[in-house]
């Protein structure tokens, strides 16, 4: 957590704004994409931050202590807290922690007894979640309903860490068990200050939103407190656990723009046969200049960065990645001595064809995929380390480091425990791919050994337990007052109620909403702007219907009976 000393609050909210929003967005993409190589971007993108910070001296960060309020990046939202006990199912452990929240009181009206509309924190500082507080989703029902809203962040993360540090035992009550108790805890009993009025549940109606993860704990917390949660919106709620999660580059490899998908395809078909065989794997590599990476895994997982920019796809350009876009007409785009008319022929045509060495031509789709890499992603490792060192994964003390700056460690450990989500390769060879079929669940998944050896309580499993997360309704988890929002090119869509090959059809109703945004990817309708008459009319239309299923759901709502 940061303090900025308000004299530099205009510059350091710039520079802050770019380091943690904009350039973390697409690598927290890494990290969920990636396994061990994203943890790797992720330590040089610290690096790169570490270094714009040094060389601003107009930016002048300051380390807070105990739980003193923080600035914020959206608005003048101030941090409150609230105790949580470390472990709610354990009567022993005494131990407490405050966890962070905000308010967005503006449009309360104590007469009309709105809601309370909690935004779940997920997988991320709180932080970054306030500008649904300000413009987003939360904003909209709060100014719809009359309502409080609040932005609660998740159990170790951002400033809400119960630990000294982050080692296999100081992770284990990181689970969606406690995750959802303290939710439920706070529900029940938070106090809002300059508010009189009780606004705990079941007293008053809540309605719990989630975006993706926390969209999955938002239809959980439906399920496993019906008593305090009055509704849900799940939005690209992952509410099927499972340990390969190859359809994710699947649904990439359709939705994308088909010229690019098809380079995307040969190139990649091309490199694992040149890696197969072994001739020019030196140039090959050197080519996208790593050429002393020494594992072949490393390499070709390295190349899938760009792909995880799908995910960054916003329809606000505020916020949205060009990334994927730009990378799509980097690899179509003609080398300078080419004509122009050579973008229209097919893959491996003649007039294509690159010399890399003697006896070695590639399509200049490739070396175009290579420079982007070269310029993008190889570029973070600094001059005074090795490409083995930046971009290597077989080395396990590189993901041993447990002091508390290294939060790449807590979506991981969920991950390796419950969650799964490893990105691999399509399990048939035959199928088309856009990624290696080097990028195995035995690769993706070895992190979980490498980073979290057994502790003296508690031991990751061999496998992560989706057992536990499926069994709360998996894909036909379903309830009254729960909605489901998906997009419709979202690559965790196959692990939402919207699987097409394993989902059951459902009826979209006010009182069970089920909606499908077109052209969306990933929880489109979390965000939003001051006037929904500027948004476009595919979110236009969502935030409106969501308002619409809200209201009535409230309608309906009847105090408790006091006994």
């Amino acid at each position: 957590m940061v303090y900025v000393e308000p004299k530099f609050l205009v510059q350091a909210l710039s520079i802050f704004y770019f380091l943690c929003v904009v350039d973390a967005a697409p690598d927290a993409n890494l990290l969920r994409v990636l396994g061990p190589q994203g943890v790797n971007l992720w330590k040089l993108e610290k690096v790169q931050a570490a270094k714009v910070s040094k060389e601003s001296p107009s930016l002048i960060l300051q380390e807070s202590e105990g739980t003193q309020g923080v600035l914020s990046t959206a608005t003048d939202f101030r941090a409150r807290w609230f105790e949580q006990p470390l472990d709610h199912f354990s009567k022993g452990l005494k131990h407490t922690f405050h966890q962070r929240y905000w308010v967005n009181d503006r449009h309360y009206d104590a007469q009309k007894g709105g809601p309370v509309i909690v935004l779940d924190g997920g997988e991320t500082s709180g932080e970054d979640r306030l500008p649904f507080l300000d413009t987003g989703i939360v904003e909209i029902l709060a100014r719809a309903t009359a309502g409080i809203g609040v932005v609660l962040e998740h159990r170790y993360y951002g400033a809400s860490i119960p630990v000294d540090n982050f080692t296999t035992d100081s992770l284990r009550w990181l689970d969606n068990e406690q995750a959802a108790a303290d939710s439920a805890n706070f529900m029940a009993n938070v106090k809002f200050d300059g508010i009189d009025e009780d606004l705990t549940a079941p007293n008053t109606p809540w309605i719990y939103y989630g975006g993706s993860y926390a969209g999955a704990r938002a239809a959980h917390m439906k399920v496993l407190y019906p008593e305090l949660v009055y509704g849900s919106i799940a939005s690209s709620a992952v509410v099927h656990a499972e340990l390969a999660n190859w359809k994710y580059m699947e649904i990439i490899r359709l939705a994308a723009d088909p010229i690019c998908s098809s380079h995307l395809e040969n190139s990649v078909s091309i490199i694992d046969k040149i890696l197969d065989h072994r001739l020019f794997v030196g140039h090959l590599k050197a080519l996208f200049g790593v050429k002393d990476l020494q594992h072949d895994e490393d390499f070709v997982s390295l190349i899938v960065a760009p792909l995880g920019s799908w995910q960054s796809k916003v329809w606000d350009p505020a916020v949205g990645s060009t990334t994927f876009d730009d990378f799509c007409n980097a690899l179509n785009k003609p080398l300078r001595h080419f004509n122009a008319a050579v973008a229209d022929q097919p893959f491996g045509h003649t007039s294509r064809m690159v010399p890399i060495a003697d006896g070695f031509k590639l399509d200049f789709s490739i070396v175009n995929y290579a420079q982007w890499i070269k310029e993008h992603v190889v570029s973070r490792c600094p001059p005074d380390r090795t490409v083995e060192r930046c971009f290597g994964t077989f080395d396990d003390t590189q993901y041993q480091e447990t002091s508390l700056d290294q939060d790449w460690r807590l979506w991981q450990f969920q991950v390796c425990t419950q969650w799964g989500y490893f990105t691999t390769s399509p399990p048939n060879e035959d199928w088309p791919r856009i990624i290696s079929r080097r990028l195995t669940l035995e690769y993706e998944s070895k992190i979980c050994k490498q980073a979290f050896p057994p502790g003296k309580y508690f031991t990751v499993p061999r496998e992560p337990n989706v057992t536990a997360v499926n069994a709360l309704g998996d894909f036909d988890l379903a309830a009254d007052h729960l909605a489901f929002i998906d997009g419709e090119v979202d690559p965790w869509r196959p692990e939402t109620p919207h699987n097409v090959d394993y989902a059951n059809d459902r009826e979209d109703t006010v009182l069970r909403p089920f909606k499908l945004i077109p052209g969306a990817v990933h929880h489109w309708d979390e965000y939003g702007l001051p006037n929904l008459s500027d948004e476009p009319p595919e979110i236009r239309k969502i935030h409106g219907e969501m308002i619409d299923f809200v209201m009535a759901w409230l309608k309906d709502w009847k105090a408790p009976r006091k006994e």
